[in-house]
């Protein structure tokens, strides 16, 4: 999470002093330096997401987040709108990374069955790099949030089938179907069911059971 970027959504922090008001009324240590301007919201969704790592954790109230980062909840509201404007950060650094991968991987392989094998196992690979996202991808900590927020990642994960579907159609083509988009189809739906479910299993095993664990042989045997 240290290369998480600064989310696009964030709004324009309303009229206030520069700094982040402390916890607390004691005065800062002496020589604290003051976070640059945008340092402190990318500084807000990396504590967020580590709190997220935190096998069964209960949900996260701003005031614990706000304990954490030792400043005061109003500090994290001159950064984000909302809680759910905070999430929605998260969300827009899973898509950033995975689509960015995804494109590459299109740009770069022409078989589409290997498109599909190695944009499932990226996908994969990202969760397993980062255990506080999987929690927003596979929606546990999004279920007590708004309900908008669930709504934006299911179009994740129908926009990776949907590039599932395009290059698996282009591989059973290639191989000479007589129903190429009905097989490709078929399988894409499944292959994100995978994802999903691996991504889930990580997520309820206390990040205990890797979502790669024996990948490779699953994927040739579902593509070959």
């Amino acid at each position: 999470m240290s290369d998480l970027p600064e989310p696009s959504g964030a709004t324009a922090e309303p009229a206030a002093p520069e700094a982040d008001e402390p916890a607390s009324a004691a005065p800062a240590a002496p020589g604290r330096k003051r976070p640059r301007p945008g340092e402190r919201r990318v500084q807000i969704l990396q504590t967020l997401a580590a709190m997220l790592e935190q096998p069964g954790a209960e949900r996260i109230t701003t005031a614990a987040l706000a304990a954490r980062l030792e400043v005061s909840e109003a500090a994290l509201y001159r950064h984000f709108a909302s809680k759910a404007q905070m999430f929605e950060g998260l969300i827009e650094f899973i898509e950033s990374s995975v689509f960015t991968l995804v494109n590459q991987i299109v740009e770069r392989e022409t078989s589409g069955t290997v498109q599909a094998q190695r944009i499932t196992t990226v996908l994969l690979q990202f969760g397993e790099k980062n255990p506080g996202m999987v929690r927003v991808m596979v929606g546990d900590a999004l279920v007590f949030e708004h309900e908008r927020l669930i709504a934006r990642m299911n179009q994740f994960f129908d926009r990776v089938e949907s590039q599932l579907r395009i290059s698996l159609r282009a591989a059973f083509d290639a191989a000479g179907s007589v129903t190429p988009t009905v097989e490709a189809q078929a399988l894409a739906s499944g292959l994100t069911a995978l994802i999903v479910g691996r991504l889930q299993r990580y997520a309820r095993s206390g990040f205990k059971r890797n979502p790669t664990d024996q990948l490779e042989p699953v994927l040739a045997r579902l593509t070959a």
